[in-house]
């Protein structure tokens, strides 16, 4: 059991180490152009320099959506790992982890809404570029999608034994 507990405790902290860098790191969307590789995030377009990322205005609003969504995910999924050190601790024998599995699963629709958003408005986006795909940050989201709802689950039907 303790090594259960010690595996979902570390995939719970490396989803949300990736969280943390999918949001910050601006390689959502990856494109080549002439003068070399240009990549978009949430906040920034980056060539050679960084700069705000130009959005048009019918556009603006599914990016704030897509923002806030990602940073709700890494305050839930924050908020998710220290109300399991709590119940770890305080938590009495045989009882369930129902309010860490619940905070992990709205964490889990969160990433869902907010990389459904940006797959729906902004795939295949990128300013002054010929050719884009999808960067890691995107594929770490999604990462991070599968894990929430795998420790979620595994938390509502974890018992402290």
């Amino acid at each position: 059991m303790l090594v259960l507990l010690a595996g979902i405790f570390v995939v719970h902290i490396a989803t949300v180490i990736m969280l943390f860098v999918s949001t910050i790191a601006n390689v959502w969307m990856v494109g080549s152009s002439n003068l070399g590789n240009v990549s978009t995030g949430l906040w920034l377009l980056c060539n050679q320099t960084c700069e705000q990322l130009p959005v048009n205005s019918r556009d603006e609003a599914s990016l704030k959506a897509v923002q806030a969504f990602m940073i709700l995910s890494i305050i839930f999924s924050v908020i998710g790992l220290v109300m399991f050190i709590v119940q770890l601790f305080t938590l009495e024998k045989g009882k369930r982890f129902y309010l860490t599995g619940a905070i992990m699963l709205v964490c889990w629709m969160c990433i869902l809404i907010g990389v459904s958003i940006y797959t729906a408005r902004f795939t295949g986006k990128v300013p002054e570029s010929t050719s884009s795909h999808h960067g890691y940050c995107f594929i770490l989201a999604w990462i991070c999608f599968c894990f929430s709802f795998i420790i979620g689950v595994l938390y509502l039907v974890l018992r402290k034994k």
